[in-house]
C-alpha cells in the first residue's frame, strides 16, 4: 500500500436521482443498481465507487435521462443507508426532497 492509498478516506457509495419513472427496458441499462421511485423521480443506489459513478453518469447521458441529483453516501453503509448523506457532489443541480 502506498502512502497515497493510506491517506485516502474509506470508499463511499453514491445515490443518483433522475427525473421520471424508469421502465423495465431502461432499468436494464443499470443491472447492478437498485431502483426505487420517489414521487415523480427514480433513485438509483448501489454505485460502489467513483469509477462506477462515472460509468453510470455516462450511461444516464447516453440514454438522454435528466440527472437531478448525485449524493455521496458515507463509508460502508453507502448501499444501505438512505439517510446517511453528505454534501452534494454537484451543488448546482436541482436540490429536491430525497432522503
Amino acid at each position: 500500500m502506498t502512502g497515497e492509498q493510506r491517506g485516502r478516506q474509506p470508499a463511499a457509495g453514491y445515490q443518483i436521482r433522475v427525473r421520471g419513472h424508469l421502465g423495465a427496458t431502461t432499468l436494464r441499462a443499470f443491472p447492478a443498481l437498485h431502483a426505487q421511485t420517489r414521487g415523480h423521480d427514480t433513485v438509483l443506489r448501489g454505485v460502489a465507487d467513483q469509477a462506477a459513478l462515472h460509468g453510470v453518469l455516462a450511461q444516464i447521458e447516453a440514454l438522454g435521462l435528466e440527472l437531478l441529483e448525485v449524493r455521496r453516501l458515507p463509508g460502508e453503509t453507502a448501499a444501505k443507508s438512505p439517510g446517511g448523506v453528505t454534501p452534494h457532489l454537484y451543488p448546482h443541480l436541482h436540490q429536491g426532497e430525497c432522503p
